[in-house]
């Protein structure tokens, strides 16, 4: 069954080859046998003709197209399911690249995605054991990815941010983006001149120092992760570029994620106890992180990953990924009833992706080992005393808060209690259910009491001689007993009827 899953995908086109993808990253809501499958989809997509790109690029400039740019190649970069790209060069001499959307993808993408919400609310009504893996909230999550990708004035405003994040780092390259000539259909940014790393050439240039590419690209994701709480969401080989001088460029920004303080310091956390292989600690980070919930055991949460990772420990890349161990121990998050956000399984799939890298440049590639050797450095990011300074400036502040509305809330509380017209509501779950038991058990009685009556009677007349007999007894006698009778098995047909 994953197999045909996987298989119907590929033939339904580039909205639903998207949507595996994206389940492939989410083994919290998929079984691990579809994941192993939909992690095989790939964009499987012919390239549009320039003509078409070209008609494309005259209804968002008109005709000024040829006197914005000098000249654009005709053959295609590349060929994805929702773009395609072409270098160029703009009338003012520079490389660009441009990133052109295909034609009636987006009304595609909206006919598909009508049918996926029918298809999750059909499964969520008539197949209630698929609600535990949320269907409508994955289309919904899904919908939000392809909306932010689908619209380029939004990757330009990413590619903005992280040109700011990495102003000062003269090592790592974020392409410049032409604002006035990118559209919501149409982003130009410059053009790298490096070799992305998905190409074998790329570390074998004059002067490349594969273990310093291999730092310096760490080093920026993590202080991505860790101080900006911006990162690269889709960081795989063909985004990641060498440079000359060991410098790094990173391109395709459209799907990135975002962390707060808290989810970045649990982040931290978590590969702080994988390191010292305390899976309580990791446990009560996957809790804390997590929308609340009575139903987790955490000591038997603790169990359960440890007997996943535990076998792991120490091996290097070599002989595991520590992202796919991640995302699978999110899985064993999700059987106990664990909602893991969103940020952090995009955060576990770049580990994959990193790893991925990783391995191209050096076969024993150690994620955890590398990234702890910057544990003083996002230690200061996140307990120096400018971190400090200002979290117990936001701590007075909420405390100043807090402490001028208590006498108006406390005040307000008071006259509300001695209204006498207030009345303190008790709700209590399943209330409904002990009604109907006391209300079934009331009637049940008062049965019994009719039915003791009518036999007793019954009886003290029988003893009493009369002259209209039926059945040998006393005609009352008679009649008070066949109403026990009938009152009788009313009344076991109450007991037996389930409500």
């Amino acid at each position: 069954m994953p197999e045909r899953m996987r298989m119907s995908f590929e033939e339904l086109g580039p909205t639903f080859v998207k949507l595996g993808q994206l389940l492939a990253t989410r083994p919290d809501l998929v079984p691990e046998e579809y994941v192993a499958e939909f992690e095989k989809l790939h964009d499987r997509v012919q390239s549009i003709s320039f003509e078409t790109v070209e008609a494309v690029l005259r209804e968002e400039f008109g005709n000024t197209l040829y006197q914005k740019f000098e000249s654009i190649d005709k053959e295609p970069l590349g060929s994805a399911s929702i773009a395609q790209v072409h270098r160029a060069r703009l009338s003012t001499g520079e490389d660009v690249v441009i990133k052109v959307q295909r034609p009636g993808i987006i009304q595609t993408i909206n006919d598909d995605l009508n049918v996926l919400y029918l298809l999750a609310e059909l499964l969520v009504t008539y197949i209630p054991e698929t609600r535990s893996y949320n269907p409508v909230g994955i289309v919904d999550e899904y919908f939000r990815t392809l909306e932010l990708e689908t619209n380029f004035v939004v990757e330009a405003n990413n590619i903005r941010r992280f040109q700011g994040n990495f102003a000062g780092d003269e090592n790592i390259k974020i392409p410049k983006v032409y604002l006035d000539l990118t559209t919501e259909r149409v982003l130009v940014m410059e053009a790298l001149p490096g070799v992305p790393l998905s190409q074998e050439s790329s570390l074998l240039q004059a002067g490349i120092n594969p273990e310093e590419v291999i730092r310096r690209g760490l080093k920026a994701y993590l202080k991505m992760v860790f101080h900006d709480g911006l990162f690269h969401g889709d960081l795989h080989a063909g985004n990641f570029f060498v440079l000359p001088e060991n410098k790094i460029g990173l391109i395709d920004f459209g799907v990135v994620g975002r962390l707060n303080s808290r989810t970045q310091a649990s982040i931290a956390n978590m590969l702080l106890a994988l390191s010292r292989e305390d899976y309580e600690r990791l446990a009560y980070e996957y809790v804390d992180l997590a929308p609340f919930t009575d139903r987790v055991n955490v000591d038997i949460f603790a169990k359960d990953l440890r007997e996943l990772i535990a076998p792991y420990f120490g091996l290097t890349l070599k002989n595991v990924n520590l992202g796919k161990v991640l995302m699978r121990s999110s899985g064993i998050a999700a059987r106990h009833h664990i909602h893991v956000p969103t940020d952090l399984m995009l955060f576990f799939k770049s580990i994959v992706a990193i790893e991925g890298m990783g391995r191209k440049i050096h076969k024993d590639f150690d994620f955890l080992q590398y990234s702890l050797e910057f544990a003083g450095e996002l230690a200061k990011t996140h307990f120096g005393p400018d971190k400090l300074i200002n979290e117990m400036s936001q701590m007075a502040r909420e405390s100043k808060n807090f402490l001028n509305s208590l006498p108006r809330q406390l005040n307000f509380f008071l006259r509300k209690v001695n209204s006498p017209d207030h009345a303190f509501r008790l709700h209590v779950g399943e209330i409904k259910e002990l009604k109907r038991s006391v209300e079934s058990s009331s009637n049940l009685l008062f049965l019994a009491v009719i039915i003791a009556a009518l036999i007793l009677s019954s009886s003290f007349i029988f003893v009493h001689p009369t002259e209209n007999h039926i059945m040998g007894m006393p005609t009352m006698s008679f009649v008070g007993y066949a109403i026990a009778v009938m009152l009788g098995m009313l009344a076991f047909l109450n007991y037996i009827r389930k409500p």
